[in-house]
């Protein structure tokens, strides 16, 4: 089944997406785009197979890093893959948020304990 890729974010050299095989969530994905070689990070939701994370890779480099339209001169294609689980989304506008006002200092900044 194909992959289906929703972009999160996306710099002049970088794009994050989350990856999902038909409506399951297949894991989440950074792409780092260098002078000569694209880095990559994988982290799958769940183990899977060395046949099928080389059918990601493979499908992610077809479908992404080669259809980008960054300039580069790319070498290879530099990928880590990890198994794990996302356990939030957290921003400093969050954590301020939820934090007790006596434990952020004048300037903003949060006051080491």
């Amino acid at each position: 089944m194909p992959l289906i890729y929703h972009r999160q974010s996306r710099t002049l050299t970088s794009e994050q997406y989350q990856v999902f095989d038909g409506e399951q969530r297949l894991g989440h994905l950074d792409l780092h785009y260098g002078q000569a070689d694209v880095s990559a990070t994988l982290v799958l939701d769940r183990e899977v197979d060395e046949d099928e994370v080389a059918r990601i890779i493979e499908q992610i480099d077809e479908e992404l890093v080669l259809t980008s339209d960054l300039p580069r001169d790319r070498e290879d294609l530099l990928v880590r893959v990890f198994v794990g689980r996302e356990i939030g989304l957290y921003s400093e506008d969050l954590l301020r948020d939820n934090l007790d006002p006596a434990d952020i200092d004048g300037n903003g900044a949060f006051e080491e304990e």
